[in-house]
Order: structure tokens, then C-alpha cells, then sequence
């Protein structure tokens, strides 16, 4: 492999005949990602509800409540509605206002990624890495989607351009933003964000162009940058008075601290703590929704093969052939430190989703996306300007004929949506990788090297983009499904949406809630077809303590919720959740029927 040359640690603007290209793939990434938008409507409805709270009530902003009227959150840390809740205040609420922040969050994450790939390995590799990471199908998914993973993606790339700053010249500067896009991304999605943390510190620990000592102290300075962006939240809930801010749904005490080491944390790895456990969340390896079987397999398999796997087996090849062929490199070596900060994210975060038994969706994946695209990308590159050394091009010659056979396998599992499609690719790969291996060194053999290898991925891009999405667990992919465990479009847990007439009645109410009911979702559509706060009683799967029989009993005792609508529950199907509630109500007020909805009117 050639070792680039260094780049300065201010770089020079781009030039010219240069900034075409990028301005290109961020163009082509816009539209991708922004294209008919709305025909997802509110994407996920419980997310989307508590974004319209974020836009009525600030306190609601602040904490990541479901309602406005802040009886309960969502089960994520808030940091993902902080943006979607001041997009809404700024241009109103609505289903784009809604879906953009994470539609441009995926536009920034493209050119974050080409920023941090170029400064090591140049505009060539920068731009490979962008356009793979703009077609990965998870992504493009993700970024058309309302969930916290867009930011999180976003922020995880932040960090590891701040990383590959901070390295350069052994910058505490940057390394501390380091720590603060950590923390932030901990906020998104709390323990998530903390899988590449790994790998940015072995990075600079053995790579920074300081001393030891220095290397260790800027290392625990970044620390506490982590301690600092994450804490001031934590420590925010646990000082404000528990009876004027919302239950933190999902914990069992009532803390955000409790739900990151629990159901967000390790209940997630080891099962548990309201996560079902064993592969495919509880519910047998063939649930394609919850992540199928766990083991090393699982990021190739139905789940999450065709989200995000599309080049990491190349990836991989070209990771540990970088790794290598650098073996003998200087200790700063820029090319070496950038493939063991892409493949050390790549590594540690695939073995976390592989081995993991407690809930897991496919989408996780994209966080995945840059790692692979990064890696990918960089080692390709080396290994072409090396070409000339048979070793090299054979290793080259490898990850062409594997994308080429793998892609093959990817679109095999749809045979009936562009058949011809495999078999193009397959026959382009092996011929590009044959060509490649005995010695062509056209630029035109890389250009369709690099074509035939985005094929596949693009196309299913494409498809998923031209899919609406909807529910909780949505798929990449050209088919529609419904059930959360089929493929591609649709989404599963979804809820019922509430009937015209039901949403006119609780859009007349002048109380503090229209109304309430079991589960996040159920209440999060009523409140999106009404306008109006809703309470989810016991949050998003009914479970949750919150509000208590007392409480409620309190609430309707001061005329400040007008109906109870009967149901309800996780998704809409009744799992779970507060019966003595749906009991007192049952034995105290009289039930009507409002369009194909069991009601009763509190007020009487």
C-alpha cells in the first residue's frame, strides 16, 4: 500500500475544478433524501406527537414529553427533539417540519463524512466514502425518518472528524469536542453513542504526535468533556421537583440515569429490564423486525443484511488489509490511525448489535453506515495507488469480486424486483476484479469498479426512498409491508388511527388533555388527529407508573381531562399497562361509541 502524503493541519479550500464534485454529491443527497417527503405522512406517530408537544409547550421541549401537558416522555433522551420541536416552532408543525431535520441531518452527515475522510486520505476517498454512505439503504431510510438515530449518526461523525483533527497535532481543542459530541449523542440515544468511544481513544492514545503523558492527560480531559455533555441533563431531571416535571418513561424510578444503565443500556445487550430477551426480541430468530438471531451472522442475515451490508464484506477486507500492509508505518501514521478509527467503530459497534439480546431493531444499523463507507472507501483507495505490487491488486481484485458475488445474494432475496439487476453486477464484478488482478490500471476500469460496486446499494436506495414509512420498526427496501417483520416500506406497531369522528370530538375539548388512554402510540395518534394533548397512560408500552390511580383520579376530579378512550396499548394492541385506571373509569362513567372507539366522558 502508498502511503499518502500528509495533509496540513489547516487545509487549503478546495479547488475549483474540485468543489463541483462535492457540491454534487451533496445536491444528489438532497434530493434523495428530501424527494415527496410528506408521503410518509408522520412517519413514526409517537415521535412525531411529541414533537407537536415540543412546539405548544417549552417545559415538554425541555424534557422529551409525549404530551404538552407533561404527565410522561418518550422512552429516548430528548436530544433528537430538541431539533425536530425548534424546527417546529420556527416554520410550523406539520408532516415536513416533522420528517426535514432528519432529512438534512443526513445531508450533513454526507458532507461530514467526505470532510473527515478527505483530511486523511484525499478528495477521491472523501467522496467515495460520501456517496456509499449516502446509498446505503438503512441510511437513506433513517434519514427520511423520524426517530433519534439521524442526529445520532450526525454527532458520531462529528466526533470522529474532531477525532482526526485532534490527532493531527495533538489538539486538546478538538479532542474535547470530541467528548462534547459524545455527550450529545449519549442524549440522542444514550448508551449508543458511547460504542465508538473505543476506538477514538486508541486512536489518539497511539497516534497523536505528543508525548505519553500528554496523550493520557488530554484522554481524561476528554473525559470529563463526556461527563459534563451528558450530565448537566442527568443531573437537570434529577434536581428538578418530580411532581412538576414529566415520569421519564421507561425507568423504574424515574430517572434518566436509571433508564441508561437499564432498559436503554444494558437490558438491551443482556435482555431484561423491560427488553424480551433471546434473538429476535423474544420472539424467535425469524422476526425480522426485532433483528432475527443473534451470533455472528446477524449483520449478513434477513434483518439486517439488505438494511446495511451491501459493502461490508469488501470493508472488512480492505480494513484488515490496510492494517497490514501499515504494520511497519511510523506511530502517527495518518492512514493507519484513520483505518483503526473507522474499523475499531465498525467493529466494536457490528459485535455489540451482533451478540445482543435484548431488543433491536433493524435500523440500528445505521450507525453502522459510515464506518463501513469510511473504511471502505480509504482502503480502497490506498490499495489502488498501490496497485502496482501483486499482493495489493489481488487484495483489490478480492473486495471487487466479493461485492460483485455478495450484492448478487442481497437482491437474490427480492428475485422478483429487477431480476436482471444480479446478474449485471455479478458478471461486471468478476470481470472488473479478473482485470484488476492481472495488472489494468485505467482510470477507467476504477470508475467502473466503483459503479458497478454502488449499483446494487443505490438501486435498493432508490427503491426505499419511493417507499412511504410508517410505525415503529420501518424496513429499507422496494416492497411494502406492514407487519414489522416483512420486508422493506411499511413499519410495524403503528397503532390505529383514530376515526374522523372521534378526532372532532376531542378537537372541540377545551380541557388541559382531550383525553387519555393506555400506550404511547394510541395516544399519539389521537393527538395528531386532533391537535390536542392526550395522556398515554404507563407510556409507551402501558407499563410505566405514570399517571398513578391517584393521580389520574386527581386530574379528573379538576376537570382537566375531558375523555377516556378504552384500549389502546404498545402499538395500539394492549400490552399491558394500568387496568386499575381502565377499571375505576369503567365503574364510574358511562361508555359511548365514537366512530369504532369505546369512550367516556369524564366531565359528568
Amino acid at each position: 500500500m502508498v502511503k499518502p502524503q500528509a495533509a496540513p493541519a489547516h487545509a487549503a479550500p478546495a479547488p475549483r475544478k474540485q468543489r463541483p464534485w462535492v457540491l454534487l454529491l451533496l445536491a444528489g443527497t438532497a434530493a434523495l433524501y428530501l424527494w415527496n417527503l410528506t408521503a410518509t405522512g408522520w412517519g413514526n406517530s409517537y415521535y412525531a406527537a411529541a414533537t407537536q408537544a415540543a412546539s405548544q409547550s417549552w417545559k415538554a421541549w425541555l424534557f422529551g414529553s409525549l404530551d404538552a401537558g407533561n404527565v410522561i416522555t418518550v422512552d429516548k433522551p430528548p436530544a433528537s427533539l430538541w431539533l425536530s420541536g425548534l424546527f417546529a416552532r420556527i416554520f410550523g408543525f406539520n408532516s415536513w417540519t416533522v420528517l426535514a431535520p432528519q432529512a438534512l441531518a443526513g445531508v450533513a452527515s454526507v458532507w461530514l463524512l467526505y470532510a473527515a475522510v478527505k483530511r486523511t486520505s484525499g478528495q477521491v476517498a472523501g467522496l467515495l466514502a460520501g456517496t456509499a454512505l449516502a446509498l446505503t439503504p438503512v441510511a437513506t431510510l433513517m434519514f427520511r425518518f423520524n426517530l433519534p438515530d439521524p442526529l445520532l449518526v450526525l454527532l458520531l461523525i462529528a466526533a470522529a472528524y474532531a477525532t482526526i483533527r485532534a490527532v493531527e497535532k495533538a489538539s486538546l481543542k478538538w479532542l474535547l469536542l470530541v467528548g462534547t459530541a459524545i455527550g450529545f449523542a449519549f442524549l440522542t440515544k444514550m448508551m449508543q453513542g458511547f460504542l465508538t468511544l473505543p476506538a477514538m481513544g486508541l486512536v489518539y492514545l497511539l497516534a497523536a504526535p505528543t508525548t505519553l503523558g500528554k496523550r493520557i492527560a488530554h484522554l481524561a480531559a476528554a473525559t470529563g468533556a463526556v461527563i459534563v455533555s451528558t450530565g448537566w441533563y442527568i443531573a437537570l431531571v434529577a434536581l428538578w421537583p418530580a411532581g412538576s416535571r414529566p415520569y421519564i418513561a421507561g425507568s423504574t424510578d424515574n430517572s434518566v440515569l436509571e433508564l441508561a444503565l437499564g432498559y436503554n443500556g444494558l437490558g438491551r445487550i443482556f435482555g431484561g429490564d423491560g427488553n424480551m430477551s433471546g434473538g429476535g426480541g423474544g420472539m424467535g430468530g425469524g422476526n425480522v423486525g426485532f433483528g432475527g438471531e443473534s451470533g455472528i451472522g446477524r449483520m449478513f442475515g434477513a434483518a439486517f443484511g439488505n438494511e446495511v451490508s451491501w459493502l461490508l464484506p469488501a470493508a472488512l477486507i480492505g480494513l484488515a488489509a490496510g492494517l497490514w500492509f501499515t504494520r511497519r508505518a511510523p506511530r502517527t501514521d495518518r492512514t493507519r490511525a484513520a483505518l483503526l478509527l473507522w474499523g475499531g467503530w465498525l467493529v466494536v459497534t457490528a459485535a455489540v448489535f451482533s451478540f445482543m439480546s435484548g431488543i433491536i431493531h433493524p435500523y440500528y444499523s445505521v450507525a453502522l453506515a459510515p464506518a463501513i463507507a469510511a473504511g471502505g472507501a480509504i482502503s480502497a483507495r490506498e490499495l489502488w495507488r498501490g496497485r502496482s505490487h501483486p499482493p495489493v491488486r489481488y487484495v483489490l481484485a478480492a473486495m471487487m469480486a466479493v461485492t460483485g458475488i455478495w450484492t448478487y445474494i442481497l437482491l437474490d432475496r427480492y428475485p422478483d424486483w429487477l431480476p436482471w439487476l444480479r446478474w449485471v453486477i455479478v458478471v461486471a464484478a468478476v470481470l472488473i476484479a479478473t482485470a484488476l488482478a492481472v495488472g489494468m490500471k485505467t482510470r477507467a476500469l476504477a470508475v467502473a469498479g466503483v459503479v458497478t460496486a454502488l449499483l446494487g446499494t443505490g438501486a435498493f436506495s432508490v427503491a426505499t426512498a419511493a417507499e412511504p414509512h410508517s410505525g415503529s420498526i420501518p424496513l429499507s427496501g422496494p416492497v411494502s409491508s406492514s407487519d414489522g417483520g416483512g420486508i422493506g416500506g411499511g413499519g410495524g406497531m403503528g397503532g390505529e388511527s383514530a376515526s374522523s369522528e372521534l378526532a372532532a370530538l376531542l378537537s372541540s375539548t377545551d380541557t388541559e388533555w382531550a383525553a387519555a388512554t393506555t400506550g404511547g402510540t394510541s395516544a399519539a395518534n389521537l393527538e395528531l388527529a386532533s391537535g390536542r394533548s392526550v395522556i398515554a397512560i404507563g407510556g409507551w408500552n402501558g407499563g410505566d407508573p405514570a399517571p398513578t390511580l391517584a393521580q389520574f383520579q386527581q386530574y379528573v376530579s379538576e376537570g382537566r381531562i375531558a375523555y377516556y378512550v378504552a384500549g389502546g396499548g404498545m402499538g395500539g394492541g394492549g400490552m399491558g399497562g394500568n387496568s386499575e385506571i381502565a377499571q375505576w373509569v369503567e365503574a364510574n362513567y358511562t361508555s359511548q361509541t365514537v366512530g369504532n372507539a369505546t369512550v367516556y366522558d369524564l366531565r359528568g
